[in-house]
């Protein structure tokens, strides 16, 4: 970045980076639709740790046919008993998509670890089977990048304070997320178990600091971009065509639609 971040943040800054990188975002987009590439990125950290805002920034903008996000729910008795992998393999990009978990199968590493909802042979394979599915998918020419959120036992309690307080927000306090809160040093052990298996040369885990919302979503979206080498494919301004002629239509009477109250 060309102007200095000063400790303060200022709004103006953030959103000036913020809207430059979009634009970028949307350049990106073009890109892997035109050369067929097929992208996904992984959204993992603790909860509260800032994930979804980011996300929610990166597709602002974008075709949603072409960038869509997963956020998997909790498996069904039929997915169950599949191959762990196999209910996300089903939301893996064809040629020309971006596709963003919002957590993926790393659920297993963490909450279903912790949690007690795998057993311990479940949980040894998949850190044993993970490292290698995920060279699987870069080898039929998938596109990896993975993030862990790391937001500290301070800002994440009083995130989750925020939430608990705030009606619009309360939703994003699942039983999960309370529990945790409970099991901080828990999900530390678990967290630092599965870096050490699936931080493979091939996918790196990129760890971003995110007390500060808006620095982790500026510097997410910076390194996102620079992991993928883009052209700027933007289309020239469109030439509209002339409006075709109403040659005798009518509208039909207003009152015989049904129409939305103007109460505002």
């Amino acid at each position: 970045m060309n102007e200095k971040i000063d400790k303060k943040f200022k709004k103006k800054f953030y959103e000036k980076e913020l809207a430059r990188m979009q634009l970028e975002l949307v350049k990106l987009q073009e890109w892997i639709k035109a050369k067929g590439l097929k992208v996904v990125v992984v959204f993992e950290g603790r909860d509260a740790a800032g994930k979804g805002g980011v996300i929610k920034r990166i597709t602002q903008n974008l075709n949603p046919r072409i960038c869509r996000i997963v956020a998997l729910g909790t498996p069904t008795d039929k997915e169950k008993t599949q191959w762990y992998f196999q209910r996300y393999t089903a939301q893996l990009p064809s040629a020309g998509e971006m596709v963003l978990f919002d957590r993926s199968w790393y659920n297993r590493a963490g909450v279903e670890h912790v949690m007690g909802f795998c057993t311990k042979e479940e949980y040894r394979e998949f850190l044993f089977s993970c490292p290698e599915f995920e060279r699987m998918l870069m080898r039929s020419g998938i596109i990896l990048v993975k993030y862990w959120f790391s937001v500290s036992d301070e800002e994440q309690e009083k995130r989750f304070q925020q939430r608990s307080e705030d009606p619009v927000r309360r939703w994003k306090l699942s039983p999960m997320d309370l529990q945790s809160r409970a099991k901080w040093v828990d999900y530390s052990k678990a967290k630092d178990v599965m870096m050490e298996h699936t931080d493979i040369k091939e996918a790196r885990w990129n760890v971003v600091n995110a007390d500060d919302k808006k620095r982790a979503r500026l510097n997410c979206i910076h390194h996102l971009l620079s992991m993928i080498p883009y052209k700027d494919l933007t289309p020239k301004p469109i030439k509209m065509p002339p409006r075709q002629k109403r040659s005798g239509y009518k509208r039909p009477p207003m009152d015989s639609q049904h129409f939305v109250p103007e109460v505002y």
